[in-house]
């Protein structure tokens, strides 16, 4: 989705940025996430343990104190949904670590 920017009721086109690395948005999204999202920085790389081996890039909490999960993908992955999915019910169902980073 293009975006514009306004200046005198006319509309010019602003170039999109491509990140070298995922990491380097995950740091701006964390440092703005008030900004962007309304949303309370948690944890970066939030650990899901041992057993189920997984990190949450961002976890934050938004303005009606719901969690918020942001994973990081440079290229187009059909596997987001499938592991946005997985770090949603292991939140469900460990809701007292969630608390505890809170």
């Amino acid at each position: 989705m293009p975006l514009f920017e306004i200046s005198k009721n006319n509309l010019s086109s602003i170039g999109q940025k491509n990140f070298e690395l995922e990491k380097k948005l995950q740091i701006l999204i964390e440092k703005n996430l008030k900004t962007v999202f309304n949303c309370r920085f948690v944890a970066t790389e939030f650990s899901t343990g041992n057993q189920h081996n997984g990190r949450i890039d961002t976890l934050a909490l938004s303005e009606d104190n719901n969690p918020v999960i942001i994973e990081y993908k440079k290229v187009v992955s059909s596997e987001l949904i499938n592991q946005s999915l997985f770090y949603l019910y292991w939140l469900q169902d460990h809701k007292g670590d969630f608390e505890i980073a809170v």
